[in-house]
């Protein structure tokens, strides 16, 4: 009986502190790391810079009577699209998956989040608000495609409904657990859903609304070109946060993605300034400018999934390609006004390829052998640019047939500075 009693105690004992250490490291993968928590913070902190640096960046661009206009367009969205993201917009990315297309609305207004709600070893309201900047950064940079001659009222309710219907589920199909996650695309910090999408969404708004009055044939050059560089400078800066920052987490991935970031941009201002000196036998300050903006696009889909020495190759080749792209609307006739289809469409697809062709890290492509993922990073390019081409013509002729979206002639003549905020951007007495 003693010695039965003995071993029941000894096994409880085991039981006990089993149990005990299985309770504590259940805890311990739930506790929240506090260096992930802190670079988090940071890199949210970042890609907000990126709004009043996108700012400066078009608002360089276009003409003085504009200016106002062209900084609202990046500024708004800091409003508009983060009350759309709180209400509606975070759940139908990362919601509950409806068949593998959209979130559900079981995070509407963001239900459910505390601030002690984990998302992996970070807050769950940190990981929402850091996605929220990518929804407003994305949502702004259609403005470049259709700067000069839309109504103020127009774009507001167009980013609003963009966001709802184009951006967020196409979140989901690549974050969210939708259907080009399934199928293995991959887009690290945004390639495909940020920059196709942005890229396309311009394209298919600037067809519709057609081109500025005197577009090609009257001089439209940009009033303040130092602006258009302090702005890329401000972009570069902004960038380390939206591609190093989407490791979720302080680590060798996030240093990884942080590098790459740095070469693309340095090499597609190269590839960029390259181009033009084959053509015109000088480099400009504004193709500097664009160039660095080509470079980060490109890289932002591949940033934490390839070695850096193919970083130089991605960005070099971003500027050249982008360069000529910015070039051939003339010849094919559509104006989009600051080249948000020649350098994010184009540059996002680039970068989304080049992902395909060059990634070691965290998965294989057409280096190690898997020629399958070539394929599938163009159906994930194909599915995003159709997508979002087709609704937003399709939302742009809507708003357009009902409040309006093109101003008229007299009020695109005057500026809308003038007809849409009532002020001027530069008052000289």
């Amino acid at each position: 009986m003693k010695t039965l009693l003995k071993r029941l105690i000894l096994l409880s004992t085991l039981l006990f502190f089993f149990l005990g250490n299985s309770v504590e490291a259940a805890e311990e993968t739930a506790t929240i790391n506090q260096a992930d928590t802190a670079w988090l913070i940071v890199s949210s902190a970042l890609v907000m810079l990126m709004l009043p640096g996108l700012a400066l960046f078009y608002g360089g661009m276009v003409r003085r009577k504009n200016v106002l206009s062209t900084l609202m367009h990046s500024f708004i969205p800091l409003g508009v699209i983060t009350f759309q993201w709180v209400l509606i917009g975070y759940t139908l990315a990362f919601g509950a998956d409806i068949g593998k297309f959209v979130g559900g609305l079981d995070k509407l207004f963001l239900t459910g989040i505390t601030h002690e709600t984990l998302n992996g070893t970070i807050p769950d309201l940190l990981f929402c608000v850091f996605q929220m900047m990518f929804a407003i950064i994305t949502a702004a940079l259609i403005s470049g495609s259709i700067a000069e001659r839309v109504s103020f009222k127009g774009y507001v309710v167009f980013i609003f409904l963009w966001s709802t219907l184009v951006y967020d589920p196409l979140c989901h199909w690549v974050w969210g657990g939708g259907w080009l996650a399934e199928l293995g695309a991959l887009d690290f910090a945004g390639g495909t859903v940020v920059h196709i999408s942005s890229g396309t969404a311009g394209l298919a708004a600037a067809i519709y609304l057609k081109k500025r009055r005197g577009f090609p044939g009257s001089l439209m050059i940009p009033h303040n070109v130092p602006f258009t560089l302090i702005g890329a400078g401000l972009l570069w800066f902004g960038w380390f946060g939206f591609n190093a920052g989407s490791a979720l987490a302080s680590d060798g991935l996030a240093s990884l993605a942080f590098i790459n970031t740095q070469i693309a941009a340095g090499m597609g201002m190269i590839g960029w300034a390259l181009a033009e000196y084959i053509k015109v036998g000088k480099a400009s300050a504004l193709g500097a400018a664009s160039g660095i903006v080509a470079g980060l696009v490109a890289i932002t889909p591949a940033a934490g999934f390839v070695e850096p020495a193919w970083s130089i190759v991605i960005g070099i080749v971003a500027g050249y390609i982008c360069q000529v792209a910015v070039t051939l609307k003339v010849k094919l006739g559509y104006d989009d006004s600051l080249d948000a289809f020649g350098v994010h469409a184009v540059g996002g697809a680039w970068g989304a390829l080049a992902t395909g062709l060059f990634v070691t890290v965290g998965g294989t492509g057409l280096l190690a052998g898997n020629i399958a993922q070539v394929g599938i990073q163009i159906v994930g390019i194909l599915a995003a640019a159709i997508y979002s081409f087709v609704i937003t013509y399709g939302l742009v002729m809507v708003i357009d047939k009902t409040i309006g979206f093109r101003v008229d002639d007299e009020e695109e003549e005057m500026g809308l500075d003038t007809t849409q905020h009532g002020e001027t951007g530069y008052n000289m007495v």
